[in-house]
């Protein structure tokens, strides 16, 4: 299982709509973030600077682009557009970041 983590910026003004579009996800986007493989996904809010940050763990990256490429994705893509900054395609932007420490549990 592959660490990905990644921010995005939200909209001022747009966090109680972000929250109400999330609860809960639709679930065939739930079902196609399951089905390409991607687990223990969550979102964490910087209240200062209004970012979002994601974490998400992945099998591979493949599967993870993949999604990018599904009806129900591109779908939610458009659905969030407002209330965030997003690419030309929808997609929301984002800037990668680098995993630079990790402690595993291995009893869990």
């Amino acid at each position: 299982m592959l660490r990905k983590a990644f921010v995005m910026q939200l909209h001022a003004g747009q966090l109680v709509e972000y929250r109400r579009r999330h609860t809960p996800i639709w679930p065939e986007l739930e079902a196609v973030l399951q089905a390409h493989g991607v687990r223990n996904y969550s979102i964490h809010l910087h209240p200062q600077t209004l970012q979002l940050f994601a974490y998400a763990e992945i099998e591979n990256e493949e599967r993870w682009a993949a999604i990018a490429h599904t009806p129900v994705c591109r779908k939610w893509w458009t659905h969030m557009r407002d209330l965030m900054d997003t690419n030309a395609d929808d997609s929301p932007a984002s800037i990668a970041l680098e995993e630079v420490f990790h402690l595993s549990n291995p009893k869990s």
